[in-house]
């Protein structure tokens, strides 16, 4: 079929002013001459391409909205959304999670004016401000230590959700009531849930914190009594028990603590002299934990002292007969005198004399006291004792010993020194191993610095071995392309890129072929002039064009005859050149 495409056709005369006129007309004509289903796809296109656009657009230039606040829970939302629209701070909800986003520059604004609304994060426990309010006049005492009872509960909840690693807490109290009998007397209880954050833990010391905090605000108390439980049902307060495995985890963090502050001491010591990753220092020390008491007992025989002696000397001589009542034993009368039958000397004669009686010498004379004048008496019997008591003591000494736990029993340092790296005159750097007099006075530092003892068993050893060029992985600082305002700059690139693409890649294809811009394309596309006449079957109803600068569209065949006649002859008539080029071009096509 000979092609209908004039590409050498007179231009049609006309005023300068007259050309977008005529634009504008090819342009609703070539819309208005395509099947209604092309017109419905090529508006959506267009309207699809500039929806996308603007969508690209508005992505790019969206700022970046972070969360208000981590959870809304315990906060009126309606409150927070009122306050943040008289504020005239933009927010929205996201709507998966729920969260209250608003933009990144306007974040501290809108929590300093929550603030100042009085729009806070609560834990929804209620405290002393409960008693704050009215109590009816009928209400009876139970209710009032109901009320007592969940006040105090709310504000030890409080207290503990304070700590770091506690999310929420919850404290239930079980106080009994007191009564008059001691055998009726029971002690009140306590039990803590603690909410802890993902990931976090509490420690020992701080569960025995919680407990003493809850057991010194109830009276009568005891921390015995205080339970401590996990979200996750663990039982924190078991481990203030003082079990086997509770004392060796005590031993063992009291032995990593030891080695941590002497291996400082050893940092502190040999990094102004190496510098930094230039050594190595392990300390590992041995501790004695256990408790030892001991008493002991010394006398020494060679130094004896006298402490102490005692003498009595006890003379005693009874100057009256026996007295007592009359009848006792002790006081019998004498007994009958009897005469001796013979007479003997003065010996006799003084035996025979009872005591307190006269003396008389052997004459029978009495014997008078010259210094008195008086009868000497006979004298009673007396009594004579001396007693002698003395008290030595020996040199004695007594100690009593207890160990105290954990004691240092030996300690053992090791340290690695890296070659020193020295610098010539240009510049160059070369490794060189430590001497051995280095190596000494390093030892010596080390020494020191950890409190070395020798009778103790410790060592202290230094030695000098090149370390290796990989010491592992770095850290190294943040790629440009991880950096926020990075990313930042690649979506505003991007959506210029995306409009760019979209507007010469999409829209402006579509209006030149609209307007005939694609001369060769729409001419390959289209039926030939020639294909008009005679023509039936599968392209009998099509249009055919004249190519040229701006293609006109002929009736098809199944619009009659006179039609297509007209259409010829207007054509004819209008441009008489184009149509010569034509004839031209099926001549030469059918030679």
């Amino acid at each position: 079929m000979a092609e209908a495409v004039v590409d050498n056709a007179p231009a049609k005369s006309g005023a300068p002013g007259s050309k977008p006129a005529r634009f504008n007309m090819a342009f609703l004509e070539n819309i208005s001459q395509m099947p209604m289903l092309r017109q419905v796809g090529l508006l959506v296109g267009l309207a699809a391409s500039v929806a996308i656009g603007f969508a690209v657009v508005l992505w790019s230039q969206q700022p970046d909205y972070r969360p208000l606040y981590g959870s809304l829970a315990g906060m009126d939302t309606k409150q927070v959304m009122d306050t943040l629209a008289s504020a005239d701070i933009p927010y929205h909800v996201e709507p998966n999670s729920g969260a209250l986003l608003v933009k990144a520059d306007d974040l501290s604004r809108a929590r300093l004016k929550l603030a100042a609304a009085g729009v806070a994060p609560s834990d929804g426990n209620v405290g002393f401000e409960l008693l704050d309010k009215e109590q009816g006049l009928g209400t009876s005492q139970f209710m009032e230590a109901t009320r007592y009872r969940r006040s105090l509960e709310g504000e030890l909840a409080r207290t503990v959700s304070s700590l770091n690693n506690v999310k929420a807490a919850r404290v239930h109290l079980a106080i009994p009531k007191s009564s008059v009998f001691v055998r009726d007397e029971r002690k009140p209880s306590a039990s803590v849930l603690v909410e802890l954050y993902p990931g976090r833990s509490l420690e020992a010391g701080q569960v025995m914190a919680i407990v003493n905090l809850v057991a010194t605000s109830v009276p009568e108390l005891d921390k015995s009594q205080v339970t401590v439980v996990d979200q996750r049902g663990n039982l924190l307060s078991e481990q203030l028990q003082d079990t086997a495995l509770t004392m060796a985890g005590k031993q063992f963090d009291y032995s990593r603590r030891m080695e941590g502050m002497l291996t400082q001491r050893v940092h502190n010591i040999l990094q102004p002299v190496l510098g930094n990753d230039r050594y190595k220092a392990e300390v590992s020390a041995d501790l004695d934990f256990s408790a030892v008491e001991s008493t002991s007992e010394q006398f020494n025989p060679d130094q004896p002292a006298l402490r102490s002696e005692q003498a009595v000397n006890e003379q005693r001589a009874s100057s009256q007969g026996p007295q007592g009542v009359p009848g006792a034993l002790s006081n019998q009368p004498p007994g009958p005198a009897s005469a001796p039958q013979t007479t003997g000397g003065a010996a006799g004669a003084a035996a025979a004399i009872q005591p307190g009686q006269p003396l008389v010498d052997a004459n029978g004379q009495q014997i008078m006291d010259p210094a008195t004048g008086q009868p000497m008496l006979a004298p009673y019997p007396s009594d004579k004792r001396e007693q002698t008591t003395k008290n030595f003591e020996l040199d004695r000494s007594i100690s009593h010993t207890r160990q105290q736990q954990g004691r240092l029993t030996r300690l053992s340092v090791a340290v690695v020194v890296d070659d020193q790296v020295k610098v010539d005159a240009n510049g160059e750097t070369s490794r060189a191993p430590w001497g051995a007099e280095d190596l000494a006075r390093f030892t010596r530092l080390v020494q020191d610095a950890v409190g070395f003892d020798a009778s103790r068993g410790d060592s202290v050893t230094v030695i000098n071995v090149p370390f290796a060029a990989d010491r592992g992985e770095e850290i190294a600082d943040i790629a440009f392309y991880q950096q926020p305002w990075f990313w930042d700059i690649v979506k505003q690139v991007l959506g210029v890129l995306f409009i760019l693409v979209l507007v010469f890649g999409v829209l402006r294809p579509v209006l030149n072929n609209i307007t005939g811009g694609g001369k060769q394309a729409a001419t390959d596309s289209d039926m030939e002039l020639g294909g008009m006449i005679g023509l039936d079957g599968e392209l009998a109803s099509d249009r055919v064009s004249l190519g040229g600068p701006s293609s006109i569209l002929l009736p098809s065949p199944t619009e009659g005859y006179e039609a297509q006649l007209n259409a010829i002859k207007g054509l004819v008539a209008e441009d008489p050149g184009r149509v010569a080029q034509v004839v031209k071009e099926w001549i030469n096509a059918d030679e």
